[in-house]
Parts: structure tokens; C-alpha cells; sequence
């Protein structure tokens, strides 16, 4: 089961699949007694969607058998017992993926030509990730974390370690030329390669980051080279360099949500601004039309904020789970339409845009 997902794994799923690509889609649940019935949900949709490739014509029997195979292994991968709150399955002829959502979505099933990628992009810029760089003398790990979890990101030339032990260390003790762990050319050396693979890690997928150790450390890492990202907190805070995961993630989730507090007062004092400029959109119809026409350069959204809609081309207006053409994941589309133009997509606590209907952005023009 997937867990990152970056820009180039979005645009992975976006590009065109040979026909039929499945996407299946379900609301799960994290506790019981409701997680009781997820079963039994996604055995129903596994039998819905078998059942219309098998009554599409344009699916041929050969490509029928090879996807349902798929589906078959993708939900023998699904982990209902630690479910959050989506899943995404994606099935096509020769692959499968499955993706596990900290993110409400709407059950359907949907065959085409494509996946049906809005919820994930929706759930990545909810996710709001961050890196955290754990620095030591002899080792310098990288963490892919978020609000739900951390893991250690093994690539891109992480983690980097080095041996401690300098073979000529009797002779420099006795003439006193033996230097502090941070003041040694070699760990110099070491933390300038460090610098420069996070600042490529930085530049290929931007996020906040936290570079964590001790003080004599980070001050080494700074000395390295230009600021590693445009967003970055050092912690003071050693022995992390080899996690464990939940400690990292507890040293950095009071830093992250302090953060989120500040850049959600800073989200609002921009809406009130751009009101008094006349570059305001408030509400579903004003957002909807906007991002439509490609004029937002902020959009801001309620956490929990979901809502089911008829596109009447000129309006919206609201409907109900299951109505005919009725959109269900409406916030979602406008989410991923958001960040295909450029827009920058923040997410705010429940409540705090109650006055603009839930979801607002500032025009571009």
C-alpha cells in the first residue's frame, strides 16, 4: 500500500491508461463499531465493478480477466484494520495501486481511460507534508512526515553515514592535534555532502522543513551552503539521526502545529485583504467559477468541509448523496482545478472561514 504522494507520483497517476482503468473509491472508517460494515462495502464494490467490465462491450474478455486479477490483488493488499479515512484503489490492465487516505471520499466506481485522481491531490495538499532532517556527526537521516505519520525517506542519497574512527588518532592525542567531532575537516566534509543532497531533495519536492541535532551541528549545516529550503526550523534536539520514527515525529508535531496556527491567522488576514481590494471569492459558486475560469491564486478550505452539488453551468446548487448527476466530491475538483494552475491550496480549521461559506480564495486578477 502507497503512502507518499508527491507531484510526480500525482502526475504518475494522471497520465493515460490503456482501457479499462478502474478507479474504486470507499469511505472507511478508523474505529469500531463502524468499521464493522467497511468489509462488507468493499466486497460489494469489487462485484459492482466486475460487473460493469463485464457488460462493457469495449472491454475485451482478455482485458477483462487481466484487470479483475488486478483488482483481486489490489484488495487483498487493503488493510481495513488500520484503516484511516479513504481508499483509492486503481486497476488496469498489467498494474494496481492502493491508496490509503487521512481524507473522506465518495463510493463509486469509475471505468476509463484515466485514473480518477482529485481525491489523492485533495488529500496530499491536506496532508500538508514536511521534511525533517536528523543530523549527526556520523549519520544524517531524512523523514517524510505529515500529521498522520513519519518514515524515514531512504533515497536520494539518505541516509549517509560515516565511520567515527580516525586511524591516526593515538598520534594527533599525543601532539594535541586532535580536533572536536565538529570541528574536524572530515565531518565538515560530511555534512557539506549532506547539504547538498538536501538542498537537491528540497528543490525537487519543496516542502517545510525541520533539521534537527545538536547545536554544534546545525551551526556546521549552516556554514555548508545557502539556506537548505525556503521554509525551514531548526530544532535543537540530538541523538535523533536513527529515529525512531514516532520520536521524530513527536519532537517536530509541536513545532508543525504551532505553525499551522500561524499560517491560518496569516490565510485570513489575506482574505480580509482581498476583499477590500475587490479580489475575493467567498462561497461555492463565486470559488467554483474562479478556479474554472483559472483566476484564483489562493484557495482556502475548511478541513472538513464537503458538500453535494448540481452543476447547473451558470450555478451550483446543493443535492443529495446519490441524486442524479449530482457531484459529490465538488471541494475535491476544485482542489485539484486549484493546483493544476498554480494556485496555492491551504487548508484551515473547521469554523474559521464560517462567514465566506467554508471556502474562499483571492483572485488573481
Amino acid at each position: 500500500m502507497d503512502s507518499v504522494l508527491s507531484s510526480e507520483v500525482l502526475a504518475e497517476l494522471r497520465r493515460p491508461r490503456p482501457y479499462p482503468a478502474v478507479s474504486l473509491l470507499m469511505p472507511t472508517h478508523r474505529r469500531e463499531p463502524e468499521n464493522a460494515q467497511d468489509p462488507v462495502r468493499l466486497r460489494n464494490l469489487l462485484a459492482k465493478a466486475r460487473q460493469q467490465l463485464q457488460d462493457d462491450p469495449a472491454v475485451t474478455r482478455e482485458r477483462c480477466t487481466d484487470v479483475l486479477g488486478q483488482l483481486e490483488q489490489a484488495v487483498q493488499e487493503v488493510d481495513l484494520v488500520h484503516a484511516e479515512d479513504g481508499l483509492v484503489i486503481y486497476a488496469a490492465p498489467g498494474e494496481h495501486q492502493v491508496w490509503s487516505l487521512a481524507r473522506e471520499v465518495p463510493e463509486r466506481v469509475v471505468i476509463a481511460d484515466t485514473y480518477l485522481t482529485r481525491n489523492l491531490a485533495s488529500a496530499a495538499a491536506a496532508a500538508e507534508p514536511y521534511w525533517a532532517l536528523a543530523v549527526a556527526a556520523d549519520r544524517v537521516s531524512l523523514w517524510s512526515g505529515d500529521a498522520e505519520r513519519v518514515t524515514e525517506h531512504t533515497g536520494d542519497g539518505f541516509p549517509l553515514t560515516r565511520s567515527l574512527e580516525d586511524p591516526d588518532a593515538e598520534r594527533k592525542e599525543r601532539i594535541g592535534d586532535l580536533p572536536s567531532t565538529f570541528r574536524d575537516e572530515q565531518t565538515r566534509q560530511f555534512l557539506r555532502e549532506a547539504h547538498e543532497a538536501m538542498r537537491a531533495v528540497s528543490a525537487a519536492s519543496p516542502r517545510p522543513l525541520y533539521v534537527i541535532g545538536e547545536a554544534a551541528a546545525l551551526s556546521l549545516l549552516e556554514e555548508s551552503g545557502p539556506p537548505l529550503a525556503k521554509d525551514l526550523t531548526a530544532v535543537q534536539h540530538g541523538g535523533l539521526a536513527s529515529g525512531p520514527a514516532a520520536q521524530v515525529q513527536r519532537t517536530v508535531e509541536p513545532l508543525r502545529t504551532e505553525k499551522a496556527a500561524a499560517d491560518s491567522a496569516a490565510v485570513v488576514s489575506e482574505l480580509d485583504a482581498a476583499q477590500g481590494r475587490k479580489e475575493f471569492a467567498g462561497g461555492l459558486d463565486e470559488v467554483f467559477q474562479a478556479v474554472r475560469d483559472g483566476r484564483l491564486r489562493l484557495l482556502a478550505v475548511e478541513e472538513h468541509y464537503r458538500a453535494v452539488v448540481r452543476d447547473y453551468r451558470d450555478h451550483l446548487e446543493p443535492a443529495e448523496a446519490g441524486d442524479l448527476d449530482a457531484r459529490e466530491d465538488i471541494v475535491d475538483e476544485i482542489v485539484e482545478q486549484a493546483l493544476s494552475t498554480g494556485a496555492d491550496v491551504r487548508f484551515v480549521p473547521d469554523d474559521l472561514l464560517t462567514g465566506a461559506g467554508r471556502i474562499a480564495g483571492v483572485l488573481r486578477y
